[in-house]
């Protein structure tokens, strides 16, 4: 039996290695490199900059629309499949904008950028490692965000170097000839069938039955309460993330930090891995309420003290420091809460909808947040951002209060992994 568990660890972690250097291309490629070559592309089609970023904030709503789609996919197909699917409508969406002759044809293309990611990043990642490893699901996920953290650390600087002495259009074949080349195998293998769980084995159960999923802690009266406060937080956080990160350069230069920014927002990055590698080690037996928790409230915590600093250069640095860690564990707990509070039962559907939330208000944010610093001034736009990341704390606040009172018993409460 120890071989067994051997076999099944080496599969698990097999696994992760694939699905994470699917992901890191997957974010590269289809999201990380789009701010570095939309300049270029803005010349290139003859559209003001503006435009060319507006047309990702359409493509991203729409991808946002399609997600629940895509989720009730990968409930009914297995998410193997689905994103081998995604990778293939990236390498051809990929090639179809490098070849679009004008911007009528480059946002269906961009368009079709937005639907495949859907498809093959984290809103299909996860539950992948839910339907194939339920048991260890949420210490997978864990170490899937580790992996995926360096998307942009890699491909930010590949994709300038790629650009130096290609156009974007090449760059892009560049990228589609990635996907094609290792997600669309990867994620095809990825698709087999799940090998049975050792534990079942023991259990005297034949090897062709599923392994035990996670049922959640929450008692099934309750589920849509709850599912709505945490996609309300979602929700609150998502604005807050898309928001600082787009902005986050022109809003340290309003607020006097202009020649110190780019410094201050390479921090961001590593802060992300880090938060994820402490929570690895030292968060295992932490809930994932409270981690939730932990992580909505960072974000505005550095917005405050970003608005109180300023322009201190510390402060700044801080602020980079403790976002970052807060939008590290904000990924991992979009993943880990809904396994941990509604099981694995319809955890694709549910993805999908988390996500569609996530893509409609983070497509949105980027464009609210200008609108709100350019007219009522970088501090007022800070300030309601906050205001908006602490709703989030209230919401998982008001999960935790329905948890206490409404607790399943003892006898059948699921134990958290």
């Amino acid at each position: 039996m120890q071989i067994l568990t051997e076999r099944s660890d080496v599969r698990a972690w097999s696994d992760i290695a694939a699905l994470g250097l699917t992901q890191i291309i997957g974010y590269g490629t289809l999201y990380y490199s789009f701010g570095i070559l939309a300049p270029a592309m803005a010349r290139d089609l003859g559209w003001p900059e503006e435009w060319v970023f507006g047309a990702l904030s359409i493509a991203l709503l729409t991808g946002g629309l399609i997600a629940p789609w895509s989720g009730r996919w990968i409930d009914r197909f297995g998410a193997g499949r689905v994103m081998t699917a995604g990778s293939v409508t990236a390498v051809l969406a990929l090639t179809v904008c490098a070849a679009a002759p004008s911007g009528f044809t480059f946002l269906p293309a961009l368009i079709a950028i937005e639907i495949a990611s859907t498809m093959v990043q984290y809103g299909a990642a996860f539950p992948l490692l839910v339907q194939r490893h339920p048991r260890t699901a949420q210490r997978s996920i864990v170490w899937l965000t580790l992996i995926a953290g360096f998307a942009s650390t890699l491909f930010w600087p590949f994709t300038s170097w790629l650009h130096g002495f290609m156009s974007w259009r090449e760059v892009y074949i560049v990228f589609a000839a990635l996907n094609l080349m290792l997600c669309v195998p990867l994620h095809a293998w990825l698709s087999r069938p799940a090998a049975a769980d050792p534990k079942t084995l023991r259990a005297g159960q034949p090897a062709s039955d599923p392994p035990e999923s996670p049922q959640g802690s929450v008692a099934p009266a309750n589920r849509r309460t709850a599912f709505i406060l945490m996609a309300a937080a979602f929700a609150f956080q998502s604005f807050v993330s898309s928001a600082v990160l787009v902005h986050m350069l022109p809003m340290l230069g309003s607020l006097g930090l202009g020649v110190i920014g780019v410094t201050v927002g390479a921090l961001f990055g590593p802060s992300q891995v880090a938060s994820r590698l402490i929570n690895m080690i030292f968060g295992r037996n932490l809930s994932q309420l409270i981690l939730a928790a932990v992580a909505a409230a960072l974000l505005p915590g550095a917005l405050v003290l970003l608005t109180l600093t300023a322009p201190s250069i510390a402060g700044a640095m801080a602020f980079a420091v403790l976002f970052g860690m807060g939008n590290g564990l904000y990924s991992i707990v979009g993943g880990t809460l809904p396994l941990a509070l509604f099981g694995a039962d319809g955890y694709g559907r549910r993805q999908g909808q988390i996500m569609s939330v996530r893509l409609i208000v983070g497509s949105v944010a980027p464009f609210a947040f200008a609108l709100i610093m350019h007219q009522l001034g970088i501090h007022t736009a800070l300030g309601m951002s906050a205001g908006l990341g602490f709703c989030a704390v209230a919401a998982l606040a008001m999960v935790a209060v329905l948890l206490r009172r409404t607790a399943m018993p003892a006898s059948t409460a699921p134990a958290v992994p």
